[in-house]
């Protein structure tokens, strides 16, 4: 089989992504990754420390005559968000990611690709390696665990870093320079459940969501896709009742940043309501399909058997749940009255489980002002207390404050300008970026994020452009000879 990264330049950078790719990162998990990224930056000549966090830090002297330029650090995270197609084999704890290209496209076959932020890791290693880059004094900061809440970004030091200016690798659309983002904090919510024995007689049903598209739940919360955790909801709210539905456990999402693709519920049924059941599915799943139209085209609600359901859950349980999935906030709460476009605040219902006698709900909240996000969160505990949920806030990080008068902003703008005669677009993201956490433990240090073209980051779709992904290396090479 043809390596399908032969022959792409930057070679370094695409060098270091691939060898990413051969190591399973997810949050949380990137111990074999770390260890890698170390070996290669003292190969290349680096010093490399490493925290109790399993943040790594590396540095490099400045080239000869550049000593006296600010230091500059590069920053990015090594995990990646691990999420596969229904149906594709793979294992995220072992397997490597299989690359495919297509044309300009580099994506992975069935699952996510990782480019978020293996791209700008990659870009940063490539930075130390290479012997023809001029700098001045420079650092490579690589954290861990950012998908799951920043916790690597959160760990680091104040005073660990000796920059003065810091290029955050992990933007996702060329010819941006993001300069502020939102913060955010997860609300976990558990119901404790009473189980009944399941209706002598009955058929194990498994009523399932698919093929929705998903996404980023900060980037692409604003886009109206469907969640397939409240589309579950409302088809079982349509359906329970009217068909006489146990409900013996809930599922759906994977990811509390993702918006989830698939979720499914199984129920036992009366056979003799089986039939009618399936037909009001097929209705169901046409009027959703309809409602999210060209947002959602390929929405799929269908019936399929189920393994042997065992006791089920109460009947006023099963509703208190459907209750809190159906009126628990999700979506955009309310967008920007300064940036326009900009997202300010939103919630993603994002993972739905069902553990033995007890049913979790997880919610992801995000906003620029931090009174807004958690004025939502107590909103959201609120819905949970009246379902008889027990919420918990953890993962709370801040927000980056826009600076676009900073030096680094005009000289990122200005060489953009210079290398692709573009003037970039300079703005905030809903996404929550270390750049925040960061700021906040060293105070007046310069900080903006860019990087190359990154589609349905945190969704199998993802992809990075690969021409793209070149011009942000020259971008990234020339700014840090500026600077």
């Amino acid at each position: 089989m043809s390596d399908p990264l032969s022959g792409l330049e930057p070679a370094l950078l695409w060098n270091a992504f691939a060898g990413l790719a051969r190591i399973p990162r997810g949050s949380g998990k990137e111990a074999a990754a770390m260890e890698w990224v170390a070996a290669q930056a003292i190969a290349a000549g680096c010093s490399v420390e490493r925290d109790a966090a399993g943040n790594l830090l590396a540095r490099k002297p400045a080239t000869p005559g550049m000593e006296g330029r600010t230091p500059v650090a590069l920053q990015g995270h090594v995990d990646m968000v691990c999420e596969k197609d229904e149906g594709t084999a793979h294992d995220f704890e072992r397997d490597p990611i299989a690359l495919v290209r297509e044309g300009d496209v580099l994506r992975a076959r069935g699952t996510t690709l990782g480019a978020d932020n293996g791209i700008g890791v990659a870009a940063g290693l490539a930075v130390m390696q290479s012997k023809d880059v001029r700098h001045g004094p420079l650092e490579l900061l690589v954290t861990v665990d950012e998908e799951t809440g920043l916790t690597g970004a959160n760990s680091v030091k104040p005073g660990w870093l000796r920059a003065r200016v810091l290029l955050n690798l992990d933007s996702e659309a060329e010819n941006e320079l993001t300069i502020g983002c939102a913060g955010g904090m997860d609300t976990v919510a558990t119901r404790r459940v009473a189980r009944e024995p399941a209706p002598a007689g009955a058929v194990a049903l498994r009523v399932k969501v698919t093929g929705l598209r998903g996404g980023h739940s900060g980037i692409d919360i604003h886009l109206g896709r469907g969640n397939a955790i409240r589309v579950l909801a409302q088809v079982l709210d349509a359906l329970v009742e009217r068909h006489g539905l146990a409900v013996a456990s809930l599922k759906g999402g994977n990811k509390r940043n993702a918006i989830p693709r698939e979720a499914s519920a199984v129920v036992l049924a009366a056979p003799a309501r089986e039939a009618a059941l399936r037909a009001d599915v097929e209705r169901l799943s046409a009027e959703w399909r309809a409602a999210l139209g060209a947002l959602d085209p390929d929405l799929s609600v269908e019936v399929e058997p189920a393994k042997e359901a065992g006791p089920v859950l109460a009947g006023a349980d099963a509703r208190a749940v459907v209750s809190l999935l159906l009126a628990g906030p999700n979506g955009v709460e309310a967008m920007s009255p300064d940036v326009p476009g900009l997202v300010q605040t939103s919630t993603n219902l994002g993972v739905l489980e069902t553990r033995g006698d007890a049913v979790e709900v997880t919610f992801l909240t995000r906003s620029a002002i931090d009174a807004s996000k958690r004025a939502l969160a107590a909103r959201i505990a609120a819905a949970c207390r009246l379902a008889g949920f027990e919420p918990r806030e953890s993962g709370g990080y801040p927000g980056w404050k826009p600076e676009p008068g900073s030096g680094i902003v005009r000289t990122v703008a200005a060489v953009n300008e210079e290398l692709f005669g573009k003037r970039p677009k300079v703005s905030a993201c809903h996404a929550g970026l270390e750049c925040g956490i960061i700021g906040e433990k060293f105070p007046g240090m310069e900080m903006v994020s860019f990087g190359p073209d990154i589609r349905d980051a945190h969704t199998p779709r993802e992809s990075v452009g690969i021409g793209s992904t070149e011009r942000f290396f020259r971008l990234l090479v020339k700014v840090l000879e500026r600077v």
